[in-house]
């Protein structure tokens, strides 16, 4: 079994499409990482498959910082939302839903959902390699908060998008963790989207649809649940 990659950083995302959250240690569950995703703002008139609030209806979100915090029961932490202008306030606090409502101009609802609120599988996956190729090809900064991974990996050969490779394998990551890799991770308008300012850049998608197939990055489901951190090594099982 070889070591494909080794982790160079986690992240988790309390709320859906606000930002990220690093860490050092993470546990993979068979939900993904543990508070991942697990609250989602729901446009409440929507009748589409897609109901949640995102980057691509309110820009703005993605400048909202959410935080776990420790709480008495491990099953229900809590999450404090840091706004734009800086007042941190519960993410069940009313005012929090009023006013990304007066962002998006729609009614929202708060959805808490313990498998996580995903568009694909619980477990995104990206080498750093891949996303500065991409900002070297499109002329762009290279920002791996515009692709919003939980695992963001430096492969240890194959280059730009040696990630690929694993789609339909098995990876085992750190000393426990089991992963199947699914597919590729199809990518939308979001990563053009500037993650400090939210200003829109299309030569970054482009650049992805035409020399990338509209791909970067791949997605995981858990096999085996397992803690992992910053540095531990990706073996290709199979």
């Amino acid at each position: 079994m070889d070591v494909v990659a080794r982790i160079r950083a986690i992240a988790r995302y309390p709320v859906k499409s606000m930002r990220g959250e690093d860490l050092e240690t993470a546990s993979l569950t068979f939900q993904g990482l543990a508070e991942d995703r697990r609250y989602a703002f729901v446009q409440a008139g929507s009748r589409s498959a897609f109901p949640w609030l995102t980057g691509r209806q309110y820009p703005g979100l993605l400048r909202y910082q959410p935080r776990v915090e420790l709480a008495p029961d491990p099953s229900n932490p809590r999450v404090q939302v840091t706004t734009p202008e800086g007042v941190t306030l519960d993410v069940n606090d009313d005012r929090l839903r009023r006013a990304l409502e007066a962002g998006c101009g729609g009614a929202l609802f708060l959805m808490r959902d313990y498998r996580g609120n995903y568009d694909v599988s619980p477990v995104s996956i990206i080498a750093w390699q891949t996303i500065a190729r991409i900002a070297a090809g499109s002329g762009t900064a290279s920002d791996v908060r515009r692709f919003r991974p939980n695992l963001l990996v430096d492969v240890t050969d194959g280059g730009p998008a040696g990630e690929m490779g694993w789609v339909g394998r098995i990876l085992r990551v750190g000393d426990r963790a089991r992963l199947a890799v699914t597919e590729p991770d199809h990518r939308c308008v979001m990563i053009t989207l500037d993650p400090a300012t939210t200003e829109a850049d299309p030569r970054i998608l482009r650049w992805v649809a035409q020399q990338h197939g509209g791909v970067a990055g791949i997605h995981a489901t858990v096999l085996a649940p397992g803690d992992v951190r910053v540095g531990d090594p990706i073996v290709l099982e199979a």
